[in-house]
């Protein structure tokens, strides 16, 4: 006979849990997967950080910079109505640069996009290198006039430079906020930032272009004018095109806008042939070596924007879009 104690101890009904079974499941909490995205603020071009999460620095780095852009801006229009030739012509490069590096530097910052403030580095150091060597060979009797300007655009471009960065070597939370825990999500993320990234440089590449065949071909034909200046509009058409085949993940219209670039390559071809062979029948070698760097340029923007396409268009329907959109506001149409 068993005694009643025993009873207890092998039949605890109250104080075994029922979980401790084999073959019933544990009750265990599981890790959160969900993107942590729903403070961030939508946008066309993907999804942005408030306000209120940059770091006091950073704040201060964003409001010393967007003036000191616009200061550049005013001293270059102030350049544009005093010079002509070739001066004219790489201010007015020079000032379409700075414009496209508000943008830059807002994207970086407020989206933790590294490759737009690569690109913003590289400009601003090609707006110091340009003022050392204008102000290098002005005449004696006018650097006393100038030199304020230069020294400032020295210091606010060194530092301007500097926090950028700084900011470039600093971790990035975007993809995991916007794709989760997921690697495949994140990596769909890096491609679409990229290629978004490729558009705008292709555009500014393309308005540069023009800006140099306008004013530095000799002889230029109206027809070829006109020609010119419809790219312009081609150029804002085919990136508003892309972006909305990007965003709204639209096959058809990805293979509109592939199709838009194919008659701008055949071109910066032809332009290129055209450039090497009147090359030396001007006074000046700089505007033509200009052109031929800009045409590379352009055609490498090309190649990388076509490589992130391919694998922004594959991933398509696979998750990233309705992660960006879905839970915090979408874009529709």
């Amino acid at each position: 006979m068993e005694p009643p104690d025993t009873r207890v101890l092998l039949f605890p009904s109250q104080e075994t849990p029922a979980s401790t079974l084999p073959n019933e499941p544990v009750n265990s909490p599981l890790p959160n997967l969900t993107p942590r995205h729903q403070e961030l603020i939508p946008t066309p071009c993907g999804p942005i950080k408030p306000w209120s999460e940059l770091s006091p620095p950073v704040k201060i780095y964003f409001c010393v910079t967007i003036p000191s852009l616009l200061s550049i801006i005013g001293l270059t229009i102030e350049n544009l109505l005093q010079q002509k030739d070739e001066d004219f012509t790489i201010s007015l490069i020079q000032l379409i640069g700075v414009v496209f590096c508000i943008y830059y530097v807002s994207r970086g910052i407020l989206q933790e996009n590294r490759q737009e403030l690569i690109v913003f580095v590289l400009s601003i150091s090609l707006v110091m290198l340009r003022s050392v060597i204008n102000f290098t060979v002005l005449p004696a009797i006018q650097k006393p006039k100038l030199l304020a300007r230069f020294v400032l655009i020295l210091l606010v471009g060194a530092f301007d430079v500097i926090c950028a960065v700084i900011l470039i070597q600093s971790e990035s939370m975007m993809a995991f906020r916007v794709g989760g825990a997921l690697e495949s999500l994140q990596s769909q993320y890096f491609m679409l930032n990229l290629c978004f990234s490729m558009l705008t440089f292709d555009l500014q590449a393309q308005l540069c272009l023009c800006v140099l065949l306008l004013t530095t071909i000799r002889e230029i034909s109206v027809l070829h004018s006109v020609f010119l200046a419809a790219g312009i509009l081609w150029a804002g058409l085919k990136i508003s095109c892309g972006i909305v085949a990007i965003l709204k993940e639209l096959k058809p219209l990805a293979w509109i806008f592939l199709s838009q670039n194919l008659p701008e390559v055949a071109y910066l071809t032809y332009l290129l042939y055209t450039v090497i062979k009147e090359w030396g029948q001007g006074n000046s070698y700089a505007l033509e070596a200009a052109v031929i760097t800009c045409s590379c340029i352009s055609v490498a923007i090309k190649s990388v924007l076509f490589w992130s396409l391919y694998h922004v268009y594959h991933s398509f329907g696979q998750g990233l879009r309705e992660r960006m959109f879905s839970s915090y506001g979408r874009i529709d149409s």
